[in-house]
Formats: structure tokens, C-alpha cells, sequence
């Protein structure tokens, strides 16, 4: 469970966005979102390989 604590004089909507960052970064609607259509494990490879292809070239760019 996700708790945010409100500071005193802090606004709803500060205290809120506060909540909806924690919220993201547990990753539950993504973990939600991947299980909602099955996907083959060869397939989540292959998308894991592209990623870190892409990663890898735009460090090279960078550099």
C-alpha cells in the first residue's frame, strides 16, 4: 500500500502528484497492461534485445 504523508500548508494537488509518481514507480498498470494480452516469451526477448540496441546506440551518440 501506498502511503503519502501531507505537510502541513502543502496543496492537494502537490500531495496527489507526490502519489501518482510512488504509484508509477511500483510499475503495477504496466505489470497490468503486459498481462492483459498474453506475449511469447521469444517475442519479450526480442523487444529486450531492441531496447538495449537502441540504448546502446544513442551512449555511442553521446560519447
Amino acid at each position: 500500500m501506498i502511503i503519502v504523508n501531507v505537510k502541513e500548508g502543502e496543496s492537494l494537488d502537490r500531495a496527489l502528484k507526490r502519489f501518482k509518481k510512488k504509484f508509477e514507480k511500483t510499475g503495477v498498470l504496466r505489470e497490468l497492461r503486459s498481462r492483459q494480452a498474453f506475449e511469447k516469451k521469444s517475442v519479450t526477448r526480442r523487444i529486450q534485445v531492441k531496447k538495449a540496441i537502441y540504448k546502446e546506440g544513442l551512449q555511442r551518440d553521446n560519447a
